[in-house]
């Protein structure tokens, strides 16, 4: 397996179970027998907790679906469309960012023979059958050649030239969107923070903690910077990604030239060809 493919496939496993609903709720315990009440007693009652919440790990209760909604607010929202967006992308990439769909053996095989017997109009319905970036570019080089017949090697070059140049930036403005996202998702968390720090100062300052400040702030700050944080386990893996696509497309943007020169090489050898073959009909 690919580096890549083993990553993409790690970070989804993460995301998911992040993002996993509770799977089972803690089974409330039985009931003691009724104790007897003696004269002056008094009997406090005992709240069981939520199903599914564990007061004395309140961190794990906010790793539940449930319990990061309640803790971060509104902006868990865009928050979890973002980490399922950061997911898609990465395994989108991972099996489209490759060498076979943007240069591959076979129609580089295919093309040099064809150009060899001036077949251009086979080699033109051989570009439209692949979904390649070098069959693009091939196929619009041997497009304007059969559409004008006088022009020159140098225009027909400068099509081709125009076309690998539009060809490597749709390669690179697809993997930008993860790096988009990568630099979104921290700041949407730091947002969620500062919402959640004024809510909380808010609430301090209307003294609806009842006396219990301490308690109460050190309560919302923690909510508050689990925005933060998951912006931060969003982000980081979006940009690591990014960099590893960003290298292969470089990478596949450099075959795809030596591909192109090749051709276009070829394609020169023949224009020779038929202007010699020009030369000696008019000399005759």
């Amino acid at each position: 397996m690919h580096r890549p493919t083993f990553f993409a496939f790690a970070i989804l496993t993460v995301l998911m179970t992040w993002l996993a609903p509770v799977a089972h709720a803690q089974t409330p315990a039985s009931s003691p027998p009724s104790a007897v009440t003696l004269p002056g007693e008094t009997i406090t009652p005992v709240t069981n907790a939520a199903a599914g919440e564990d007061p004395e790990n309140p961190f794990a209760n906010a790793l539940t679906l449930k319990g990061f909604i309640k803790s971060t607010g509104v902006m868990a929202y865009p928050l979890i469309i973002l980490s399922m967006v950061t997911a898609f992308l990465i395994v989108l990439f991972t099996f489209t960012v490759r060498q076979g769909t943007v240069v591959s053996d076979a129609f580089m095989n295919s093309a040099d023979a064809l150009i060899r017997k001036q077949d251009y109009l086979g080699l033109l319905a051989v570009c439209n059958r692949r979904n390649e970036c070098i069959a693009r570019i091939t196929a619009k080089t041997l497009d304007f050649a059969t559409r004008n017949p006088t022009a020159s090697f140098e225009e027909v070059k400068e099509v081709t030239e125009a076309e690998g140049n539009r060809q490597s930036s749709l390669l690179l403005a697809r993997i930008a969107y993860l790096g988009d996202v990568g630099a979104v998702a921290p700041m949407l968390g730091l947002l969620g923070t500062t919402l959640g720090m004024i809510t909380t100062f808010h609430a301090i300052s209307g003294k609806e903690y009842g006396g219990s400040n301490q308690l109460g702030l050190a309560q919302g700050v923690s909510e508050a910077l689990l925005c933060t944080a998951s912006g931060l386990v969003i982000g980081i893996p979006a940009l690591i990604f990014y960099a590893i696509f960003r290298g292969k497309v470089n990478r596949l943007i450099c075959e795809m030239e030596a591909a192109t020169t090749h051709l276009m090489a070829l394609l020169a050898v023949q224009y020779k060809r038929a202007a010699r073959a020009v030369v000696n009909r008019s000399g005759e």
